[in-house]
């Protein structure tokens, strides 16, 4: 099975068009731990839905609207944007840190 590729400009995570279409400025793009689960950025405690920002910065791009994951270390360091997994986004525990990242985030 060949290996998805989203597009993406240099080596920048902010400029991936994602497999599906989606971008950052379309419906937005999320950063997420290892498992694909929004992370949060802002000060601790983390809401319990969202992931503690990963101590050692391995960090990685949710398309909340197709569930595509993509590491972002790949893509900065290859300017690739292989889709390393995909999850879920209508159940849970995924819908919910999307949804309490979305409304954090507004």
């Amino acid at each position: 099975m060949d290996t998805e590729t989203a597009d993406v400009a240099g080596h920048d995570v902010t400029t991936i068009t994602c497999v599906c279409g989606n971008t950052v400025s379309k419906d937005g793009l999320i950063q997420a731990n290892a498992q694909g689960i929004p992370v949060h950025s802002g000060d601790s405690p983390a809401p319990p839905e969202l992931a503690e920002w990963p101590a050692d910065e391995d960090l990685y791009t949710l398309c909340p609207s197709c569930g595509r994951v993509y590491r972002d270390a790949v893509i900065e360091e290859t300017g690739t944007a292989p889709v390393a997994f995909r999850v879920d986004v209508k159940e849970a525990p995924i819908a919910e840190a999307i949804r309490v990242h979305w409304n954090l985030s507004t």
